[in-house]
């Protein structure tokens, strides 16, 4: 982590302190398929600002969750990918999926 804040005792409220927000799960959603341009996470994710998505990926950035890659180009190239410790997210958004899945079968019966 780039920027050292207090973290709460709890580590449920960690965890909703780094990803409590719908737009950060959405964002490591779409870089758990890989690297990322900023237009095409802003694209795949409906209804967010630019400046909302801008927002979320600075303060991930600064949490250790997501990596910012500038490229020398012109125009210039900017790409975003997850951290090993963004990654590892994965096996909370897995079990979000399977009880996503699980509640959308029981509320079509």
């Amino acid at each position: 982590m780039t920027r050292k804040m207090e973290l709460p005792q709890c580590p449920v409220e960690i965890a909703l302190t780094l990803m409590g927000d719908k737009w950060k799960v959405l964002i490591v959603r779409d870089l758990l398929t890989g690297t990322k341009r900023f237009g095409e996470l802003r694209k795949s994710l409906t209804g967010i600002s630019q400046k909302v998505l801008t927002q979320h990926l600075r303060i991930m950035e600064e949490n250790g969750l997501v990596n910012r890659e500038v490229f020398a180009e012109v125009p210039p190239r900017v790409e975003y990918s997850l951290t090993d410790l963004g990654r590892s997210l994965k096996l909370i958004l897995d079990v979000m999926w399977q009880w996503g899945e699980e509640y959308k079968a029981k509320m079509a019966e």
